[in-house]
């Protein structure tokens, strides 16, 4: 018997390593394949940003604009090409043409990541990605071709009437990209021969560590893009900046607007008290965080599921709707024609009040607004950690009698307090943060002293007075102050409870 068991156990090895070895050539190929990953994420990652834009044919082309943004927004690219358009001055299909040119070179990256993404499989499903990438790479250079003939078409004296209203000029990133699609064709094709032969009745196949990691990637494509990428625009506090300018080195003005920040008297008046009316807020958003565990544990405690559903339904849609909405249900019944007054003239009340035009209690009606908005959403993290705990605890308390209140305080509480801390953290972190919607559509002339918070009043400075540095430097600032609590919180974690979330 130990013999059979063993001879099982040699076999089992055997074919982990049979179905693990790579031979030679496909480990040369996996080699080389980290050069065609490199120019395919370069190519990629070039897209997205105005200084790498190979479509800025024309100095009437915004420096701003990308080349995603060329493709996917024709408004944009033409913005200032109207008068030249309608006077006949410049051919508009050579911007159609540009537009199209460069919605195709998107086609090609999106192709090209596809590619990337099937090089991590066997080496079917890697020889069949090297097509994909080839003839995204092909694709691309369609894209490149169509460019350079719009550029042809804007000096071409026949076409364009005067030229001086457009500015040709050929971006020296044409050349670039030129490069890389010529070295994405020449890898993939080398990669191709390199790599061992399919054999017959082979399937498409990848291991479980690469899929996963593909499912994840698109989340962490969406982060970078809206976490990571906008903080580029902190290069903004270093310049003298004002909309629609273009920046450059004669505007820089180094730390200047970091000074005025705790210079300026007025400002800094402004910034503690919208930093009062934040920590506030805040604090109270803390303060009766525990709500929305006690609503799921209540919640679960009702037998009826069907009711227990409507219940839940009707408590987490709330959390869907808009704060302008939000603020028309607010408007309909506290406003001097709302349901309210109606009601109170009707009964004999002959002075009707704006409520919403108060400024009285103003933090406590935010934190009500925030706790009908989102209760029932904020329970369902503890609904599903109620859902994971063992029944076993339960059946065992029902042995020794516990009642129900009981199980709830010496079970489910418990099991409760690791998931309650955590977000805990991540709200003492985020003490500065705590959104703008709800505190824009109720801000009013007579209660803004003690509703503007600091996103709300980063908001009104860069969009409403126009001062983008001096927004994008409290912007920086609180961003650096949160990334700090964060850290503060989860040592203070580590050294109290022996775990942390970060």
């Amino acid at each position: 018997m130990a013999s059979a068991l063993n001879g099982i156990e040699e076999i089992g090895k055997k074919k982990v390593t049979v179905d693990t070895y790579k031979s030679p050539r496909e480990k040369l190929a996996d080699k080389i394949y980290w050069l065609l990953r490199f120019f395919t994420i370069v190519n990629v990652v070039m897209m997205f940003f105005p200084a790498f834009n190979p479509a800025r044919i024309s100095e009437q082309i915004n420096k701003n604009l990308s080349l995603f943004t060329c493709g996917v927004a024709y408004d944009s690219l033409i913005v200032n090409m109207g008068r030249a358009f309608t006077r006949g001055w410049v051919p508009e299909a050579a911007f159609k043409l540009l537009s199209s040119s460069a919605l195709i070179i998107i086609v090609a990256n999106i192709a090209l990541i596809v590619g990337g993404c099937m090089s991590l499989g066997n080496i079917k499903l890697k020889k069949t990605g090297l097509v994909i990438s080839i003839s995204g790479a092909i694709i691309e250079a369609g894209g490149l071709i169509g460019i350079n003939r719009s550029y042809s078409m804007l000096i071409d004296p026949e076409l364009t009437k005067k030229v001086d209203k457009v500015n040709p000029v050929f971006p020296a990133m044409f050349y670039v990209y030129a490069v890389i699609t010529a070295l994405i064709i020449l890898v993939s094709i080398v990669i191709f021969f390199v790599l061992p032969k399919v054999e017959k009745g082979t399937r498409f196949d990848m291991e479980a560590k690469y899929r996963l990691f593909l499912m994840m990637l698109p989340i962490l494509a969406l982060s970078f893009v809206f976490a990571y990428l906008p903080l580029f625009g902190w290069r903004y506090a270093f310049f003298d900046y004002k909309s629609g300018d273009t920046l450059t080195m004669d505007k820089f003005v180094g730390f200047k607007w970091f000074t005025q920040l705790f210079q300026n008297s007025a400002t800094k008046k402004d910034i503690l008290r919208v930093i009062k009316n934040t920590l506030a807020m805040s604090g109270l958003g803390i303060a009766t965080s525990w709500v929305a565990m006690a609503f799921a544990i209540f919640l679960s405690e009702i037998r009826n599921l069907r009711f227990r559903r409507i219940v839940q339904t009707f408590t987490t849609i709330p959390n869907f709707i808009s704060w302008v909405l939000v603020y028309a249900i607010a408007l309909a019944i506290f406003s001097t024609d709302g349901f309210i007054n109606t009601f109170l003239t009707g009964i004999g009340h002959e002075t009707a009040r704006n409520y919403l035009l108060e400024d009285t209690h103003m933090w406590l009606k935010m934190l009500a607004w925030g706790l009908w908005k989102g209760t029932g959403w904020s329970a369902i993290i503890y609904i599903a950690a109620i859902s994971g705990i063992d029944q076993q605890l339960y059946e065992a308390a029902t042995v020794d009698g516990a009642g129900r209140f009981q199980k709830m305080w010496y079970i489910t509480i418990p099991e409760l307090i690791p998931t309650y801390m955590v977000l805990l953290l991540m709200s003492v972190a985020n003490i500065l943060t705590n959104g703008m919607d709800q505190y824009l559509v109720f801000s009013n002339a007579v209660n803004k002293n003690t509703i503007e918070v600091l996103d709300l009043y980063v908001y009104n400075l860069g969009i409403g007075s126009g001062l983008i540095p001096m927004s994008t430097v409290i912007g920086m600032v609180k961003s650096l102050i949160s990334v700090i609590l964060l850290f503060t919180a989860n040592g203070i974690s580590k050294a109290i409870r022996g775990e942390s979330i970060v």
